[in-house]
């Protein structure tokens, strides 16, 4: 067949051509009017088709989320060492969720959790930078960074 075009032919003759060639009759468009087939070695299309999948596959890059969790009344050190960890995995080129936590009459002082968390995208400015801006859910504040494009 070489890749030749045939026309249209019997159901009976398609197949006696593909066996003829020691080939597979493979039905491409069952819908169209008449149906369209090819002559190929569906053994081979499969492998081909798993091999390029493959590739994609290969190139592909999965995005990894790590979280922190912060408090509203954190202590210095406690928010260098948290910042210290996310710059870390920032570095790594992982998405970082910052989550801020409000508990019982903590609720009230919703202003000091989102300068807590705009404190920690500051310190963490040199590595990635927030998808949006920081927004409560609920009784979190939450916030991704992405890695900062180098």
């Amino acid at each position: 067949m070489n890749g030749n075009m045939v026309g249209i032919v019997e159901f009976k003759n398609a197949i006696t051509m593909a066996e003829n060639e020691g080939l597979d009759l493979v039905e491409i468009s069952p819908n169209a009017n008449p149906p369209v087939c090819k002559i190929i070695d569906y053994g081979k299309h499969l492998f081909e088709q798993a091999k390029k999948k493959k590739e994609a596959n290969k190139h592909q890059k999965t995005m990894v989320i790590k979280e922190v969790w912060l408090k509203p009344k954190i202590e210095d050190h406690d928010l260098g060492f948290k910042v210290k960890s996310a710059c870390k995995f920032l570095s790594q080129g992982h998405k970082v969720k910052v989550s801020l936590r409000f508990r019982g009459r903590e609720m009230q002082y919703t202003k000091m959790g989102m300068d807590v968390i705009d404190k920690f995208v500051g310190l963490c400015s040199e590595y990635g930078e927030p998808d949006k801006r920081p927004k409560l859910a609920g009784r979190n504040i939450m916030v991704v960074l992405s890695p900062s494009k180098k």
